[in-house]
């Protein structure tokens, strides 16, 4: 915790001092990883006094306020274009560069990895849905079909079925004392008493939306500095800094031997961005001002986030993966990351 604490301040005091884009952006990058672990695991220490499902329901609530944080402040700056590509690019990376990582790492140390295929299976078909309602408006729009004149209508639509399935995903949870994220996913040498996480989560979020103002000030110079466009800092840059610890406990579990635990951690993070964090960026967007957040985007990142969810379904729905599968996924991401450092 204090060393997330000392990241905050230093990104403050690049922000402050005007230290440099690069600097800043660097720093506060770091920063926001800095503040997921401790959110992670604030959560976690939560979930030693709360039931498994209740757990569950504060994972989902909690678990995404950096790139909540950062994506409402990219809205307000206008980078819409960044947005979009981020939280596409946050899915991409978990279902291919992540879950690719582990597979390697694991297959490296494990041979070949055995899962239960289920929870796999039904996490990969909820994505392919997720991904479909993110898709449709793009299509739409290319075919010129009469819902294109009322984008913004059909994105309020999307939102709205998308929040209803993750309801019914919550409601099976509860039903079935399932939570989102096992425990053995963040490994604590003590337990906290419930006010010290309490005080954590408020004291993090706080962190989270300063860090994520200054984070996306320095981010548009960065961006220029640099000389990458919008869409591969958002599609790369910031969807691995917004997720960096979660993309870690997946691989360090699949070092472990924990390849079922892996999977379920990895995907189900990217299921949280297409239900939960999508949807609400959508609705927020609307009472914010300026322009409206929908789902129209380029169709070669639509075609390109469809493919990748239909190879992932097909790579996990056997419960066995190698290291040949985990560089496989990878090189798709590093093909479709490579497509769009021109923009």
């Amino acid at each position: 915790m204090s060393a997330a604490a000392a990241m905050v301040g230093v990104a403050g005091a690049a922000h402050f001092l005007h230290a440099g884009a690069i600097l800043s952006f660097i720093a506060c990058a770091l920063a926001l990883a800095g503040v997921a672990h401790v959110i992670g695991e604030a959560t976690d220490q939560v979930g030693n006094h709360l039931s498994p499902s209740a757990t569950g329901l504060v994972q989902s609530a909690v678990g995404s306020l950096p790139e909540l944080f950062v994506s409402i402040f990219s809205l307000q700056a206008g980078l819409i274009t960044v947005v979009q590509a981020a939280l596409i690019g946050s899915i991409l990376a978990n279902v291919l560069l992540v879950l690719g990582l582990a597979f390697v790492v694991g297959g490296w140390r494990h041979g070949v990895l055995i899962f239960e295929a289920q929870t796999p299976r039904m996490i990969a078909s909820l994505l392919l849905l997720a991904v479909s309602a993110l898709v449709l408006p793009t299509l739409a729009n290319e075919l010129h079909l009469p819902a294109a004149s009322h984008e913004q209508e059909l994105a309020v639509v999307c939102a709205v079925v998308l929040l209803l399935v993750f309801a019914v995903m919550t409601k099976s949870m509860l039903e079935q004392g399932q939570r989102a994220v096992p425990a053995e996913a963040h490994a604590r040498t003590h337990a906290w008493p419930l006010p010290t996480a309490i005080g954590a989560l408020v004291v993090c979020a706080i962190g989270a939306m300063l860090v994520s103002d200054w984070f996306v000030e320095a981010l548009e110079p960065a961006i220029d500095t640099l000389g990458v466009s919008q869409t591969f800092a958002g599609l790369v840059i910031v969807a691995i800094a917004g997720n960096a610890i979660e993309n870690v406990v997946g691989v360090r579990l699949a070092a472990a031997g924990k390849s079922e635990l892996a999977v379920s951690v990895i995907l189900t993070s990217a299921i949280q961005v297409a239900v939960v964090l999508a949807p609400v960026l959508i609705l927020a967007s609307f009472g914010m001002g300026g322009a409206a957040f929908t789902l129209v985007i380029p169709p070669i990142l639509a075609a390109a986030l469809f493919l990748s969810v239909i190879v992932v379904t097909v790579v996990t729905v056997d419960g066995r993966a190698d290291m040949v599968d985990g560089a496989a996924l990878i090189g798709l991401y590093a093909i479709i990351a490579a497509i769009f450092w021109w923009g």
